[in-house]
């Protein structure tokens, strides 16, 4: 998928100039690399529209989206985003960092498998459809890296497995990974324990003169529990 993205080049950092940036709608960003081959890499400040980002990041190509990143008074540079950091608490974008491709230079990048169909040995001999791998590294071009990787489970029986190798077949990309991965298969659903049997013998056990007391609960005041702390949701470093 391709994208486009407007931004402007600044001329401050710090902290006083991000939250500015971020009072008037927009989030301090960085580009950095080569465009060309030879070509001396540069990395200058950008501001960005932070809604628009999100879009991108929240499409089905996500973080492999190619973006055509056009820079007020430097031109339009393709670009894939290589950082980004959320506010922990909002999960507002507050800064990202974007890397310029070369286009005609391969570049490694992890891409999700989408799993096709509803496997033989799910529908017809009961079993459970079980995913190992969710995504994958392989190599490409810019533009040619693929949304996802779709992988066809049809015809996946009790017993059987997709691997890496099974998938390696097309030319425009080369896998990373090892061809012996195991991508998915098809279980024998685990066995659950009926606990009735050893709940009867419990019951059995006790005298049948012996009756439970009825517990006892104080009227009173009682100490208040205090509260959890929020758990801290990661981010990445502004840079």
């Amino acid at each position: 998928m391709d994208a486009t993205l407007e931004a402007i080049k600044r001329t401050t950092k710090g902290k006083n100039e991000a939250r500015r940036l971020r009072a008037q709608g927009r989030i301090p960003a960085t580009i950095y690399g080569a465009q060309k081959a030879g070509e001396r890499g540069q990395t200058f400040p950008v501001a960005v529209d932070p809604k628009p980002l999100l879009r991108i990041l929240h499409s089905e190509s996500g973080l492999n989206t190619l973006i055509t990143l056009n820079v007020d008074g430097e031109g339009a540079s393709r670009v894939l985003v290589k950082e980004f950091q959320l506010d922990p608490i909002t999960h507002d974008l507050l800064h990202a960092d974007f890397y310029r491709v070369n286009m005609d230079r391969r570049i490694t990048v992890t891409v999700p498998f989408v799993f096709k169909g509803e496997p033989r040995g799910v529908k017809v001999e009961g079993g459970v459809l079980e995913p190992l791998q969710r995504e994958i590294e392989l190599e490409c071009l810019p533009a040619e890296i693929p949304d996802a990787i779709d992988v066809d489970v049809k015809d996946l029986g009790l017993g059987d497995a997709i691997f890496v190798r099974d998938v390696a077949t097309n030319a425009s990309w080369t896998l990373i990974s090892d061809l012996d991965l195991m991508i998915v298969h098809v279980v024998t659903p685990r066995a659950v324990e009926e606990p009735v049997a050893a709940e009867a013998a419990a019951t059995a056990a006790v005298p049948a003169a012996t009756t439970a007391e009825p517990e006892v609960i104080k009227k009173g005041k009682t100490e208040k529990e205090g509260e959890a702390a929020p758990a801290k949701e990661g981010g990445k470093k502004e840079k």
